[in-house]
């Protein structure tokens, strides 16, 4: 089992922070599987990749390695946060019905 380095703390909390931060908006990219997490207010661009995590703001890039409890961790956080954004995105959805199909169809023709 390999031991969590200083650096996969802190890369780590910086994106369960950013996952959480109102400002921050959120990607998946299906083939690739990867994560992306952007905070414009932040400065911060984050990718989530097999069990590695790369930061970038305005100054720096970090690529750090993940274990893999770590990164199966923060892609599950990140995958919850997304699916509560999606729920709410559909909530959205189903308020704005106003017609029936009935009514469209007739509207149409």
């Amino acid at each position: 089992m390999s031991s969590v380095d200083a650096n996969e703390i802190k890369s780590s909390a910086i994106c369960r922070k950013l996952i959480s931060h109102p400002d921050s908006t959120f990607l998946i990219a299906p083939l690739s599987q990867k994560r992306y997490i952007k905070n414009d207010s932040l400065g911060v661009f984050i990718v989530l990749s097999n069990n590695r995590i790369n930061i970038t703001n305005h100054v720096y890039n970090y690529d750090v390695n993940l274990t893999q409890i770590i990164s199966d961790k923060l892609n599950n956080m990140f995958d919850n946060k997304v699916e509560s954004l999606r729920l709410e995105f559909e909530t959205e959805i189903k308020s704005q019905i106003k017609h029936s199909l009935t009514t469209i169809l007739e509207r149409l023709t």
